[in-house]
């Protein structure tokens, strides 16, 4: 392509939120064009196979109980595989296992014998946690505070509130990669509903699937290996400018990574976090656990790990296990290599010396960060036909991401359908 082209839309950016914006334009009859840098869909939700193991950039986990997935997705033709329905935890002790009794019965015992359900904290943490099971709605309304003050407020405090210290506050870290003290209590309660009603799980053909699914359903294929230089307006239209010439439209929608949808938008950058996540494989066994693992005791860098093939047996060469471990990538910096493996082999207690590094992901922009009052809905409308699509647009989850898609689609619909007056 060389010189000018015409589109009545143009999506800058090929991840679950551009996918999801071009699928529902192309619904309502819009001709649309998405323009992606990399070699493939997916941005943030990619799949590398490394000598036949399969290891998603950055551990990730879909949860079917997402409304926008649901609506988007074939989640059957995804043939999800999903990870035991709790938690272990290292303590001082040992490794505990919380596990829902409803799905693991035998490990009823288990979970009653861990010292980590108190009757009186789990009553506690009821009460906080009640309101994320009613309207959704209704739960967004209330006030907005820390979630630690939350806590705080409602009893679980100090060094004897073993549920909040030990597993609540570990597990929320790798699932915000941020300290959960901080994040907003409306987030917080809005992930617990999210694992209350489903358990997440992997596609059989890694988490790449999904967007690659929201790909083959749009008839124009998605242009590879084209990335915007700039976004500007002219006239009544919106021009994108390519190595490979220039995009004129009616609309378009900014749906790359948050620092660069500011870049081409001229809006402030959004906070972020960053997770790095080693894939690990061992000559022997690990562990037959489909239970993510934390460090009650806090001992070390990783904030959460499990051995991936337990599971999601699709991920690994039979016979070949395959550990995923995430820390998070503070100030641009990964923890060391040695860090991580002395922390794992105190994690699944065992040497992990001889274990071979099958590839290691860093994620400088994982997340957008989720501080109080949460935003769930940032205006994605820039004004003069230029929108913007991302989960920092409304939060920080594959559905924050799908839904904004959606909502820059509905914008964008209207900027068409006035111009054509």
């Amino acid at each position: 392509m060389a010189g000018t082209q015409a589109a009545e839309v143009v999506v800058v950016g090929a991840g679950l939120a551009g996918l999801a914006c071009a699928v529902e334009l192309q619904r309502h009859g819009v001709a649309v064009e998405v323009l992606e840098a990399s070699d493939a869909v997916g941005g943030r939700v990619r799949t590398d196979v490394v000598d036949g193991f399969r290891c998603d950039r950055g551990f990730q986990l879909l949860n079917p109980s997402y409304p926008a997935a649901r609506a988007l997705v074939d989640l059957d033709a995804l043939a999800l595989q999903v990870a035991g329905r709790g938690v272990e935890v290292l303590r001082p002790s040992g490794v505990a296992r919380l596990a829902d009794p409803t799905r693991h019965p035998r490990d009823l015992p288990a979970t009653l014998a861990s010292g980590l359900v108190r009757p009186g904290e789990l009553v506690r943490l009821g009460r906080w946690a009640a309101p994320a099971l009613g309207s959704v709605d209704r739960l967004l309304r209330r006030p907005d505070r820390t979630l630690g003050a939350a806590l705080d407020a409602a009893g679980l405090r100090g060094s004897r509130d073993r549920l909040r210290r030990e597993v609540l506050e570990p597990f929320l870290t790798g699932v915000v990669a941020d300290d959960p003290a901080q994040v907003s209590e409306r987030f917080a309660r809005l992930l617990l509903r999210s694992f209350a009603l489903a358990t997440p799980g992997l596609p059989a053909a890694g988490m790449q699937a999904l967007p690659e699914q929201l790909a083959r359903r749009l008839a124009q294929p998605v242009r590879l290996a084209h990335p915007a230089h700039g976004v500007r307006r002219r006239d009544d239209a919106v021009e994108v400018l390519t190595a490979h010439g220039t995009w004129r439209a009616r609309a378009v929608v900014v749906a790359t990574d948050p620092r660069a949808a500011a870049a081409l938008t001229e809006q402030p950058e959004p906070a972020t976090r960053g997770l790095a996540t080693w894939w690990f494989t061992a000559p022997e066994p690990v562990s037959s656990s489909p239970f993510l693992r934390v460090d009650g005791t806090r001992g070390g860098p990783v904030i959460n790990t499990t051995v991936v093939s337990a599971w999601a047996p699709t991920y690994a060469p039979a016979g070949r296990p395959l550990v995923a471990a995430t820390a998070l990538l503070g100030a641009g910096a990964a923890p060391r290599e040695d860090e991580v493996r002395r922390h794992l082999a105190a994690l699944w207690q065992r040497p992990t010396d001889t274990w071979e590094v099958v590839v290691r992901h860093d994620v400088p922009h994982a997340l957008p960060a989720a501080p109080p009052p949460l935003r769930h809905r940032r205006e994605v409308d820039l004004g003069g036909g230029l929108l913007v699509a991302g989960d920092h647009r409304d939060t920080g989850s594959i559905q924050g991401a799908l839904v904004s898609g959606r909502r820059a689609a509905r914008a964008a619909l209207a900027h068409v359908t006035a111009g054509a007056r």
